[in-house]
């Protein structure tokens, strides 16, 4: 217990010091076909999200319920309204186990869907990087089944201003 709290203690320092990126647009390409099982323990085909109109925010974080990664999802939770209003579908995913993203969604009342993914199969088919079974904080935005915007060093308390900002700019 005392090696996952530092290791997720020393990942949110270093995202808390390295340099602020607000992801950038990218050349379209196809976005990732896979599917794994949300905080319900449903069987979630993330292709399906991409078929509804406007964007999918597919974000990475570390770990449910960590400082880092609960003042990402509630930077989302916060601004869901503003999210939903500018046709985005949020999509949360972590190396977690089902029972810690339900927990995570529960306690802080995440409006959205949260992925399980303790194999690391949607992980890696989206080629974010992992250390010790914890996904590094990245974020997606799809449109049309492709990935219009990528933020390789996705913020903790300004996630949804990011991507506000990135749908304007797109």
């Amino acid at each position: 217990m005392k090696t996952t709290f530092l290791l997720v203690t020393t990942m949110s320092l270093f995202s808390l010091f390295s340099q602020a990126n607000e992801g950038r647009k990218v050349d379209a390409y196809p976005a990732p076909k896979v599917e794994a099982v949300d905080q319900d323990g449903k069987t979630v085909k993330l292709e399906d999200q991409y078929k509804q109109d406007g964007f999918t925010l597919v974000y990475f974080y570390p770990k449910a319920s960590t400082p880092g990664c609960t003042a990402q999802a509630c930077s989302l939770r916060d601004a869901y309204e503003s999210l939903t209003k500018a046709g985005v579908h949020v999509v949360g995913v972590s190396m977690d186990k089902v029972e810690s993203q339900k927990k995570f969604a529960d306690k802080q009342k995440l409006p959205f869907t949260l992925l399980a993914d303790p194999e690391g199969k949607v992980v890696k088919a989206f080629k974010v990087g992992s250390f010790l079974g914890f996904a590094s904080r990245q974020a997606f935005l799809i449109k049309g089944g492709k990935v219009v915007w990528h933020d390789a060093s996705a913020s903790t308390t300004d996630q949804a201003a990011d991507v506000l900002k990135a749908i304007k700019e797109l």
